[in-house]
């Protein structure tokens, strides 16, 4: 779980809220359970390097805020159109007892012990984040599907999935799909130029053959031609 220190903030206008900001901090907002809002603000930086971090939307962090900890949940950030730095945040207080719904990121491992996947299957991701109802104190940081012994044609379902206790999807009454391992597609490779080229050097031959074998026949039509008309005149002579 990643610490970060944070300040109360006494800012009442924009133009300190900017002066907060060219000093090198980004202003929050803290909320939820049964506390009042509380304004505070944190350094860029470790914004930056919360944003950072894989996951960083459902993942636990706690903020050091004068000299006591609070666990929270980010759940907005705000970027300045121009440059994209952090311009606000809002933190959600995590009440013991309560509870919250969160987009938790799917992990598949051991693709190399899935015979499937060896034989040239593919794994064909269906859902990589799955949204859970779970406890405020017991939030997984990812769902694990472990691919070991998987061949071509399985579907992996949501009921596949061991989840802590009390964590539950959010859809229900049917058994989802997170992933399937799905055979290999076969692509049609494109025809070869060279071989293109044959083709169409085939049947410009062709074509010049059909056309010689017309000209040649027209040709002996015509000396048939020309021969009768010599016999007709050499009869007519007699």
């Amino acid at each position: 779980m990643s610490t970060i220190q944070a300040t109360i903030r006494e800012t009442k206008t924009k133009g300190q809220v900017n002066d907060l900001r060219n000093k090198g901090y980004v202003p929050g907002i803290v909320y939820g359970g049964e506390q009042p809002n509380e304004k505070i603000s944190i350094t860029t930086k470790e914004l930056k390097n919360l944003i950072n971090k894989e996951n960083f939307l459902s993942n636990v962090i706690s903020i050091n805020l004068d000299g006591k900890e609070q666990k929270v949940l980010t759940r907005n950030i705000a970027f300045d159109t121009v440059n994209d730095e952090p311009i606000h945040f809002d933190l959600m207080r995590i009440v013991k007892g309560g509870k919250i719904i969160l987009e938790i990121p799917v992990k598949f491992i051991n693709h190399e012990l899935s015979p499937g996947l060896k034989r040239g299957g593919v794994l064909n991701i269906v859902r990589r984040k799955v949204e859970l109802r779970c406890p405020a104190e017991n939030i997984p940081t990812e769902l694990v599907v472990d691919l070991e012994g998987l061949d071509i044609g399985t579907s992996i379902k949501i009921s596949s999935i061991n989840l802590p206790e009390n964590v539950t999807p959010t859809i229900q009454g049917r058994d989802f799909v997170i992933a399937t391992v799905a055979a290999p597609t076969v692509v049609k490779e494109p025809e070869k130029p060279a071989e293109a080229a044959e083709a169409n050097a085939s049947e410009d031959g062709a074509a010049t053959t059909e056309g010689d074998d017309k000209t040649s026949t027209d040709g002996d039509k015509s000396d048939g031609d020309k021969s009768k008309e010599e016999d007709k005149s050499s009869s007519d002579k007699k």
